[in-house]
């Protein structure tokens, strides 16, 4: 299937499917004058993209990760390198600081607004 059935299929827009092209997380085939090729694999392969994107993981990671996924659940996996969990540890982690930091600084601007409203 060329791209714009791959948007339609997988609702990610063709600018999205050639980042992930270019992110090495899809690699679509070529027909004879160069335009993308998609396969109904490629179609799961994206579902399992997007599913690993809005869990937090960055594309890095996700890159990595693809080649032990089984199946369309992106959490059946085989031969994940200890490593990369303890990768996702530290992922985890740095979202937790980022999230405190955001925290405490939303806590200091909602400070701020009591002190000038109540001027």
């Amino acid at each position: 299937m060329k791209i714009g059935e791959m948007t339609a299929r997988t609702g990610v827009p063709q600018r999205l499917l050639r980042y992930y092209e270019e992110q090495h997380l899809i690699t679509p085939g070529r027909d004879v004058n160069g335009y993308r090729v998609y396969c109904d694999v490629g179609v799961e392969r994206v579902t399992q993209i997007r599913t690993l994107l809005a869990a937090g993981l960055p594309t890095r990671m996700i890159r990595d990760l693809l080649p032990c996924l089984r199946g369309p659940d992106p959490t059946t996996l085989d031969g994940v390198d200890p490593e990369f969990v303890a990768a996702l540890r530290r992922e985890a982690d740095s979202l937790g600081t980022r999230i405190d930091d955001l925290t405490a600084r939303r806590t200091a601007i909602l400070e701020f607004v009591d002190v000038i409203a109540n001027t």
